[in-house]
């Protein structure tokens, strides 16, 4: 398994793995990174939890942290505002060191947030994290300029589609450069998923990680329960056994 200092990364990104106690690349990492490094188009099928995030993330971030742009140069796409908010998150981590900036778009928010995601979408951040529906309503206000953009990440893709977010993200992408990077990672190879990698991808480097299953020995068990319940019932649970190995 390779470490994180074998790509030949910035050293603000190793620092920021090193304070984050991240040593050694996952398999989706380790098979990633070098081909996003490389400027190459790229599918990757993987679940959450392979580390996919940051397969996309440290190399994209690299770019970003050795130039200068006046506008936004990476846009990462997913299917709803919590994990637009967990990967931008993940990118402020490791982000920490350098002059990088990100910013989440999604919606639900109030009018605040409204001016403060515009604000970032004329040029206040390098990397926007969105959902698709409040990315177009600002694109709508024609105020969006994506000419500076070099990256398009699509994450979850096989999540957007099911959502019915196809026709959206075609929308968005037409405003985005012909001459770009454009990654998708996905938990299925579904034939929606190929004709969307069709349209968007050049000669895309394919790979993939095997599902992992849970270990030999270990019962799951799920118990359906209404909120008030859920307090008295897990109260439950921790107090029928004494010698508790679970994880709720």
């Amino acid at each position: 398994m390779k470490k994180f200092t074998d790509f030949g990364l910035n050293e603000t990104l190793l620092d920021a793995l090193f304070y984050m106690n991240f040593e050694e690349a996952t398999e989706i990492q380790e098979k990633a990174i070098p081909t996003i490094l490389e400027g190459k188009d790229l599918i990757g099928c993987a679940q959450t939890g392979t580390g996919k995030t940051a397969a996309f993330v440290l190399p994209t971030l690299n770019q970003v942290a050795e130039e200068e742009s006046d506008g936004v140069q990476v846009l990462i796409l997913c299917p709803t505002r919590e994990l637009a908010i967990q990967i931008e998150q993940q990118i402020q981590g490791i982000a920490y060191f350098t002059n990088a900036s990100c910013y989440a778009v999604y919606g639900g928010g109030d009018g605040v947030s409204w001016e403060g995601e515009a604000d970032a979408l004329k040029g206040g951040a390098d990397i926007i994290v969105a959902t698709p529906g409040r990315l177009l309503a600002h694109i709508a206000r024609g105020y969006v300029k994506f000419d500076t953009v070099k990256h398009l990440i699509l994450d979850e893709a096989d999540r957007m589609l099911d959502i019915g977010f196809f026709d959206d993200i075609i929308k968005i992408i037409k405003q985005l450069p012909e001459e770009r990077q454009s990654l998708m990672f996905s938990a299925t190879m579904a034939p929606k998923i190929r004709q969307l990698a069709k349209q968007i991808l050049k000669d895309p480097e394919e790979i993939s990680v095997a599902i992992s299953k849970p270990a030999e020995g270990v019962t799951q068990k799920v118990i359906m329960a209404h909120e008030e319940q859920k307090v008295k019932l897990v109260q439950h649970v921790l107090g029928d056994k004494d010698d508790f190995n679970s994880i709720i």
